[in-house]
């Protein structure tokens, strides 16, 4: 009895423990990013893409690297044949089963394949680029996300203390009102107000899982993850100085890096398409044996030579390939040109944007010190029946205006300055 009393009661524990709701972990703003730079899949199919770009070095480069076949051939023919149709040179037709081996090695095309390979290396590089650019926007998203969800929360928090706040005003109304104290409309009054707040309530408690569960598609994850933010402080004064921000921007941004590699590989991608029309130079041997043969053909032979091929006439091909590569190198140098002046505009435009934000701290605290000492003077006007009970609504709605104006203010200007840095290349 005893051992299954005691069976019982762990097995209750375990369940009890299982059941028991679990606080969902404490998240920083930098574990955040740590998670999404390991788990959002946009990095990955860039890497990835960055591997395929570097393979394509190993494609170029193999033109240098001498080629080897093994042939086998066998072939009847008719008795005494030696010529047939099809071609200028004599074609060989002796009865025969015969196998060899041909390698042949290129010696100098002028240039033709380097500047092959040095496109692709470029290629690969902004590629590689690509892969800080994608990294920087995921970071963005990251952060517009996480301070977006700080801020949803403390418009939760004022509005669930605005809903406590008109309650207790309620009750404190009601209780006069049966004591003649007050009218019935101001317990209308109040009641309205109370559900006024009930209704932003409920606002604001959809904002903040919808905030959360745009965090969590920016962390990479398919569910809503539950996780509790923890604060983030105010980060240093803005540097005055926009035109350095701008230089800086101009040296960092991996987008820009990226266009800037991707115009010198059209370059050299032209450069390669020009040499199409110098000749190539390249050695060839061959070695073999016939063991089946008609008589007169000895059974091994071999041969080894340099041929040289000189391109003269092909429709225009090679023109219209040159002139097709100069074209899309210059449109890639116009597209760096293009960018940077983006790049000017936003980090001036972003600059401001923080700017205007940074000011808007001191004025939202203020007003916030403002709205809570008109409520109390209003609040206590209404307590000693001086004031209304629409004066006293008024001051708690300045109040709940303020304090949410205050929250959004200092997450703005986080927001704001996560895109200044992004706009200057600095958010790693």
């Amino acid at each position: 009895m005893r051992t299954g009393f005691l069976r019982t009661l762990a097995w209750g524990c375990i369940f009890c423990v299982a059941a028991w709701p679990q606080n969902p972990r404490t998240v920083t703003l930098a574990q955040a990013q740590d998670i999404a730079l390991r788990n959002h899949p946009r990095i990955a199919s860039a890497v990835l893409l960055a591997d395929a770009s570097g393979f394509a070095v190993r494609e170029a480069r193999a033109a240098l690297y001498p080629t080897l076949s093994v042939n086998f051939s066998g072939v009847g023919a008719k008795p005494d044949s030696t010529l047939a149709a099809g071609a200028v040179t004599t074609s060989s037709i002796y009865s025969r089963v015969s196998s060899d081996v041909v390698a042949s090695q290129l010696l100098t095309d002028f240039g033709r394949t380097a500047n092959l390979i040095q496109s692709a290396r470029l290629r690969n590089e902004s590629a590689n680029q690509n892969i800080a650019e994608i990294r920087t926007q995921v970071l963005l998203e990251v952060q517009q996300a996480y301070y977006q969800a700080l801020a949803s929360e403390s418009v939760l928090k004022v509005a669930r203390a605005t809903l406590d706040l008109r309650d207790l005003t309620l009750r404190q109304v009601r209780a006069l009102a049966r004591s003649n104290l007050r009218s019935t409309v101001d317990v209308s009054f109040a009641a309205v107000n109370v559900s006024q707040a009930e209704l932003d309530l409920l606002h604001a408690e959809n904002d903040a899982k919808a905030s959360h569960a745009r965090l969590s598609a920016a962390l990479g994850y398919g569910n809503d993850e539950p996780f509790t933010l923890a604060d983030e402080p105010l980060p240093p004064p803005l540097d005055p100085d926009i035109d350095a921000l701008i230089g800086q921007a101009m040296r960092e941004r991996p987008d820009l890096a990226a266009l800037r590699l991707n115009r010198d590989a059209l370059e050299r991608y032209a450069e390669a398409e020009r040499r199409l029309s110098y000749p190539t130079i390249s050695a060839a041997a061959v070695t073999g044996a016939s063991p089946v043969r008609v008589g007169g053909i000895e059974e091994t032979y071999g041969g080894a030579g340099v041929i040289l091929n000189v391109p003269v006439l092909n429709g225009g091909l090679f023109k219209a390939r040159r002139e097709e590569a100069e074209s899309r190198a210059q449109s890639a140098s116009k597209d760096v040109q293009d960018l940077s002046v983006e790049i000017a505009r936003d980090v001036r435009v972003a600059w401001l944007d923080a700017n205007d934000a940074f000011r808007r701290l001191d004025v939202t605290a203020q007003m916030v010190a403002e709205a809570k000492e008109a409520l109390r003077l209003a609040q206590a006007r209404y307590d000693n029946a001086l004031g209304s009970i629409v004066e006293l609504n008024q001051a708690q709605l300045n109040q709940a205006a303020a304090e949410i104006a205050a929250a959004s203010a200092k997450y703005d200007y986080l927001a704001r300055r996560a895109v200044l840095n992004y706009t200057m290349g600095i958010l790693r």
